[in-house]
């Protein structure tokens, strides 16, 4: 019988298995500023496209520990192929989690579980409630994944006679609607610095029906499918990791090309190569330990929340902090192992269409998100000095 433990793993696999592909199509996917249909193909052939879902969804619910090695080897290959990973992997996730059994069926059984999703989450829009489900009118920017996506993801606040639902003091509700692709239209902003391949475009409703069976809360934690810890952790931890995950992977991809260049690296009137210079071995030395410090705290920090709840433990506050501040921390790092990567490697870091110059562009895209800002950090910090109990967005 093949473990879970396997099953994981063989995602993973399957992540690595695409790097000649990517590598071939990664230029081009630049240029249609949205992935090719030959890596989208590919995801779905592999199994990728679905992995993370539950079972019923034709996932296999892999670990945080597999999630994060899979995400930082989608990274490492390419940046925009990794955000994909971050985008359109977790959205189907949560959709096939929350939705109620009649949303899930029409989005996922009605199309045998084969369900590319995007978009995005925070809540740009407002639903007023009528019979049946909401009106949704509403604006969104950067929809990752949504250049492919037959459903769109588009968060909302449900407004009720002219005025906000609140689930407790303080706290609004804010709820995720699964839209059709043809009910959505989509605005040609996608012209931007790096991440260009991510078909990240800015998109909008007026006044379009969306039944409730296909929304489900922002913040829940309780699925509808799915046994893994992460269908009980809610979306914000899955976001978290990802974020984290990805910017290891980019990072990394820069300092393995720098590693492999130095060898033949020979900077004007300096007659040794790069890699025998002493700054430069201690600047790698410094970097690469840096970076491996910075993974182990993020499989240390998710890891740990994933096995408390295994255990049938509350996701505390404590634990949901030590996962965000994770992930800005491992986010920083990485753009600082980037920044010395382009530096080292001189010219060759500035020629279009080499993997370090396009890594180079997308680590300062992605790292504006913010997702990994310093409010999460400073949010996550008076958690542990008891400043606040709670912060509902972390």
């Amino acid at each position: 019988m093949t473990s879970t433990a396997e099953v994981g793993d063989q995602v993973v696999a399957s992540a690595r298995g695409m790097r000649d592909l990517v590598r071939v199509e990664a230029a081009e996917s630049e240029r249609m500023r949205t992935l090719t249909d030959a890596i989208v193909d590919e995801m779905w052939a592999s199994g990728l496209m679905s992995a993370f879902n539950p079972v019923a969804a034709g996932g296999v619910e892999p670990s945080f520990a597999q999630m994060i090695e899979t995400w930082i080897e989608m990274a490492w290959q390419d940046g925009s192929f990794g955000w994909i990973g971050i985008a359109n992997l977790p959205s189907s996730f949560a959709a096939g989690a929350y939705l109620s059994d009649d949303g899930f069926a029409e989005v996922f059984t009605a199309h045998d579980n084969h369900v590319t999703m995007g978009g995005q989450f925070f809540p740009n829009g407002q639903g007023t409630v009528v019979d049946g489900g909401y009106r949704l009118t509403g604006s969104w920017s950067f929809g990752s994944g949504i250049g492919h996506a037959q459903y769109v993801a588009a968060g909302f606040f449900p407004m009720d006679n002219g005025e906000m639902r609140w689930i407790s003091e303080g706290i609004p509700d804010m709820q995720v609607a699964v839209i059709p692709r043809d009910e959505i239209s989509f605005n040609d902003g996608w012209h931007v610095q790096g991440l260009k391949g991510t078909g990240s475009y800015d998109y909008s409703t007026e006044d379009v029906f969306v039944p409730e069976r296909r929304t489900f809360p922002l913040f829940v934690r309780e699925p509808h499918r799915g046994t893994s810890p992460a269908t009980r952790m809610g979306l914000m931890p899955v976001t978290a990791a990802g974020h984290a995950s990805w910017a290891l992977g980019v990072a990394k991809s820069m300092l393995d090309d720098v590693q492999e260049l130095a060898a033949s690296k020979f900077r004007m009137s300096d007659m040794a190569s790069l890699a025998s210079r002493p700054t430069f071995q201690k600047g790698l030395a410094h970097h690469v330990a840096s970076w491996r410090a910075a993974r182990l705290l993020v499989l240390d920090a998710f890891t740990t929340a994933e096995a408390a709840v295994a255990a049938g433990n509350e996701l505390t506050p404590v634990l949901r902090a030590d996962m965000r501040a994770a992930a800005v921390y491992a986010t920083d790092v990485a753009r600082s192992c980037a920044e010395w990567a382009h530096l080292v490697a001189g010219t060759s870091s500035i020629r279009e269409g080499t993997r370090l110059e396009r890594a180079f562009r997308d680590m300062y895209t992605g790292t504006q998100h913010a997702f990994i800002s310093e409010k999460v950090a400073i949010d996550a910090a008076q958690i542990w000095l008891g400043v606040i109990e709670d912060q509902f967005g972390l």
